[in-house]
């Protein structure tokens, strides 16, 4: 009967042995399962930053292409708008050589680029946009008495430019 037992009890340390084995390998694959499916969460994580930072930078990017156009436009708007300024007869009554009738249009043009700017473009902007722009509107339409064009539109104009550099500067 001794050897009985003893074959027994070598069965059932070989079956315990057996289990703790599967239970252990069981858990080994649990585990890694576990890690593998963490490192692909971060991996993705990782992933979406980086395009979500991307998009960020693209974005930046086209809104400042779309403020420097509306800058650009509202600039040369203004050049005409001067132009016109300059090309206005004295004195003047009647559409005289067409001028009420192209001059119109490019006051138009530069209140239109103006709106752009306002829209598009920072909010330190608005103020010497209109400021200038108005001044432009008094030169064209000579509500500027005997003062030269020129003088009359160069503190608007350069504190427009300098607000307008300093907004494309950026933070």
């Amino acid at each position: 009967m001794a050897p009985d037992r003893t074959e027994k009890r070598a069965k059932g340390i070989t079956v315990a042995a057996d289990l703790w084995t599967s239970v252990v390998s069981l858990a080994g694959v649990a585990l890694g399962g576990g890690l593998t499916a963490l490192a692909q969460r971060a991996t993705q994580r990782s992933a979406e930053r980086v395009e979500e930072r991307r998009q960020a930078v693209a974005t930046t990017e086209s809104r400042r292409a779309e403020q420097i156009e509306a800058l650009k436009e509202f600039v040369a708007c203004a050049q005409a708008a001067e132009r016109a300024a300059y090309r206005r007869p004295d004195p003047w009554g009647d559409d005289e050589d067409g001028w009420m009738t192209q001059t119109g249009p490019v006051m138009t043009a530069l209140w239109t680029a103006s709106g752009q700017v306002t829209l598009l473009c920072d909010e330190a902007l608005i103020e010497p946009v209109t400021t200038y722009g108005r001044a432009l509107n008094a030169a064209v339409w000579r509500d500027i008495g005997d003062v030269e064009v020129n003088e009359h539109l160069e503190a608007s104009k350069s504190a427009f430019m300098s607000a307008a550099r300093t907004s494309l500067a950026g933070p």
